[in-house]
């Protein structure tokens, strides 16, 4: 490993002077967190997507636009927002973002920690199958036997097509 992985790969000093959080902890703080936030906008896949497909003008444009509002008074008056106030929702726009940011690199982060730790259950659990079905040929641990057909039956069950249901003819 070369000088520069063990860095990346070192705990921060943070990390040894606080003990890890359980899960159930974790959530507890999240939604802690999130009823402080303040009003957010839960939106379903599709209407984000169409709001982004609103979104047409690029951020340098809308910069050059907001300096036409604190130019004039009269612009501002139109607009009905004064030149602060625009501003102001611009700033929190950009610092949000860097939170959504900082929220989707942790989500991704904890996403791709759980995937490693299915996959080692996956393989632990093929392992176990794999030995305990060796080991359940010799009479002398005939108690795995049962354990050993369960996991064949559920392995079946799984591995069956689902069938498409039904669908109702409405004719008369």
């Amino acid at each position: 490993m070369s000088t520069n992985e063990e860095a990346a790969n070192a705990p921060s000093a943070v990390e040894n002077l606080l003990p890890a959080l359980s899960p159930e902890e974790i959530v507890e703080h999240l939604r802690a967190l999130s009823m402080r936030m303040g009003k957010m906008a839960p939106m379903t896949a599709e209407e984000r997507r169409a709001l982004r497909g609103r979104l047409r003008t690029p951020d340098p444009v809308v910069n050059a636009s907001l300096n036409v509002i604190d130019t004039l008074d009269n612009v501002s008056n139109a607009v009905g927002q004064p030149i602060e106030e625009v501003r102001s929702m611009q700033s929190d726009a950009m610092r949000w973002t860097a939170v959504e940011q900082e929220l989707r690199s942790m989500l991704n982060g904890v996403s791709g920690a759980n995937l490693l730790r299915r996959l080692r259950l996956d393989l632990l659990a093929a392992q176990a199958y794999t030995i305990g079905s060796q080991l359940a040929r010799d009479p002398a641990n005939a108690i795995l036997l049962p354990h050993v057909e369960e996991i064949k039956r559920m392995k079946r069950v799984s591995r069956r097509r689902k069938t498409a249901p039904e669908q109702t003819s409405t004719e008369t």
